[in-house]
């Protein structure tokens, strides 16, 4: 309970911190031979504009390749109650044709700094959204992906297995009623591991393509 209270303490926090810079999503899916992908940044504040700086970088740090995709504006201005739109646009690359790939969408809001308050922070919140890129013609339905999942505990330990080319995003995992803490994410045709200290009924929900939850399933 008070694991509860305390990062819904954080997320209120976190949200007043960001002062009215608020995502039309929690996630992107670029569909192959689609002309962009599109979200829209708005600025909820009434009183202060921010500047919005933008860019996509590789899903994990040491993958040094080149990013095929740009973000237009890569950088602006956002007035009160305005709204603006970051246009994500593929720029060619070698990517897998038989599943997904997973990049990072980074957005930094930075607030201004009024000339008679020279000594104060200026805040800069950065978040991280995800972009799937998603080739056509992968087998299988992506509204689905999360269903096809099977578990197995093995020791000390839960597998999950992902026969699938998607994604899946996990909102909880549970074994015999306990949470997996940060359950993450599991890649296509790939298996993840995390340690458990007893067994039961596992049961998950996962994150939707629209930032929605599933319901549960349960093996």
């Amino acid at each position: 309970m008070k694991r509860t209270i305390a990062a819904i303490a954080f997320l209120l926090l976190s949200t007043a911190a960001q002062a009215g810079i608020v995502m039309g999503g929690t996630r992107v899916v670029y569909q192959e031979g689609k002309r962009e992908a599109a979200i829209s940044v708005t600025n909820a504040d009434t009183h202060s504009p921010y500047l919005v700086q933008s860019w996509v970088e590789n899903y994990t740090e040491n993958n040094k390749s080149r990013v095929p995709f740009i973000v237009t504006p890569p950088l602006f201005r956002l007035d009160p109650e305005q709204q603006n739109v970051l246009r994500i646009n593929y720029i060619g690359g070698t990517l897998p044709t038989d599943r997904e790939s997973v990049f990072w969408l980074n957005v930094k809001s930075i607030a201004p700094t009024k000339q008679d308050e020279v000594n104060k922070l200026q805040v800069n919140i950065k978040s991280k959204f995800k972009i799937f890129y998603r080739p056509n013609g992968l087998a299988g339905e992506p509204d689905d992906a999360w269903r096809k999942l099977t578990f197995n505990i093995e020791g000390s330990r839960l597998v999950a297995q992902n026969p699938t080319p998607y994604f899946v995003s996990f909102f909880v995992i549970s074994v015999g009623g306990t949470d997996i803490p940060q359950p993450g994410m599991i890649g296509p045709f790939d298996h993840k591991a995390w340690p458990i200290t007893h067994s039961g009924v596992v049961k998950w929900r996962a994150i939707n393509d629209f930032g929605g939850i599933t319901d549960y399933a349960q093996q």
